[in-house]
């Protein structure tokens, strides 16, 4: 993600633990994520389409195992 977004600003926060025994949750962890990342790179665009280019840059985590992603993005 910080070479596709080069953020200024990139807190990644694994919450799977406070989703144990939820749907989708595994017994090792990494399947529930808080993001907040802040980039020259969402510049005009949409919370919308800011949230869908992260989540379209973890495709491939999403195909492994990550069930839920809570995304906080900016512009900056």
């Amino acid at each position: 993600m910080t070479q596709l977004f080069a953020p200024s600003e990139l807190h990644v926060r694994d919450d799977s633990a406070k989703h144990a025994g939820h749907a989708g949750a595994r017994p090792e962890g990494e399947t529930h994520y808080n993001v907040e990342i802040v980039s020259p790179a969402f510049q005009g665009k949409s919370r919308v389409e800011m949230q869908r280019a992260v989540n379209s840059a973890l495709k491939d985590e999403f195909d492994s195992g990550l069930h839920a992603l809570s995304i906080k993005a900016r512009a900056g």
